[in-house]
């Protein structure tokens, strides 16, 4: 059955080029009602202007579809508030939000300012956290919500010169396994978009990557099921050159040490600790505590 938002609303960060104009473009594309929010800055942040927002909306309008331009910085919560509120004044609900706007200061962590680890952070996980705060509500009372963060594999599993970038998008992750928790009574469903794709973000890898495989019209395919009426939640979504995979925070079943060696038993018994046989993917933060506390339960009555 095709996915449809025929009546949805829907706020799109970071929505004047690259991932976010796609998913516009692809929300709208199928009867989405769409804000395009973007500050219009400089890849580093700098700058602003509203022509990127505009071009997008007019492209929208021009496939017949409705949309409205915005150009709040996510890091100014009074501006994310007024987005939201314009919103809801002129078509009543907000049911999805994707926050995808993001900036690159890119530096190996010993040449980095810390102004500019900072901004990064208040741009990715703040912005985020902003937009996420001024549709809560809203979500809450319509008993519907739809949420992703884009999160990246540089947060995941790293990479060189991206520290302040790598934090961020971990952090949204921790920002999303709550929130979803949270969400659920209200059917709220959160969860992170890790994307390959090639935007101006990308644009200084280009010598080492595909070019032509990595649009950005490939990742979309998978933000359009992570916000529909069927969609998961809690779910973190890897896509790029029309692959897609789940990734997984996991925590393998491990030993249990005690003792005045216990730290020699650990360096002992690393590779057991390590052993993903049995692995889990917890439902809550205090299954780890659960886990450990079973072990000692279990010694106390050998």
């Amino acid at each position: 059955m095709a996915i449809r938002f025929d009546g949805r609303v829907a706020i799109v960060t970071g929505a004047g080029g690259g991932l976010g104009r796609a998913h516009a473009l692809a929300l709208a594309a199928r009867g989405a009602r769409v804000v395009v929010n973007d500050l219009g800055s400089a890849r580093d942040g700098s700058g602003g202007s509203s022509a990127a927002a505009q071009a997008v909306v007019a492209e929208i309008e021009a496939g017949g579809g409705e949309a409205l331009a915005n150009g709040a910085s996510v890091t100014d919560p009074e501006a994310v508030r007024a987005m939201v509120d314009e919103t809801v004044s002129r078509w009543g609900r907000v049911d999805i939000l994707v926050n995808n706007a993001g900036v690159l200061r890119d530096k190996s962590f010993a040449k980095m300012e810390l102004e500019d680890f900072r901004f990064v952070v208040d741009v990715h996980l703040m912005g985020a956290v902003n937009c996420t705060k001024a549709v809560w509500d809203h979500m809450r009372d319509a008993n519907f919500g739809r949420i992703v963060m884009t999160t990246s594999s540089s947060g995941l599993y790293g990479n060189f010169g991206q520290a302040n970038y790598g934090a961020a998008k971990m952090a949204l992750v921790g920002l999303m396994q709550t929130l979803s928790i949270e969400g659920a009574k209200n059917d709220i469903r959160v969860n992170c978009l890790a994307p390959t794709a090639h935007t101006r973000m990308t644009e200084d890898l280009g010598a080492r990557l595909p070019l032509e495989l990595l649009g950005p019209d490939t990742v979309s395919p998978g933000l359009l099921y992570l916000v529909s009426d069927d969609a998961p939640t809690r779910c973190i979504l890897t896509a790029g050159a029309g692959g897609f995979e789940r990734a997984y925070v996991t925590l393998t079943q491990g030993i249990r040490a005690v003792g005045d060696d216990a730290a020699e038993q650990v360096a002992a018994r690393f590779a057991e600790i390590s052993d993903r046989t049995g692995e889990v993917i917890p439902e809550l933060g205090a299954a780890q505590g659960f886990i450990e506390l079973a072990k000692a339960q279990a010694h106390s009555n050998t």
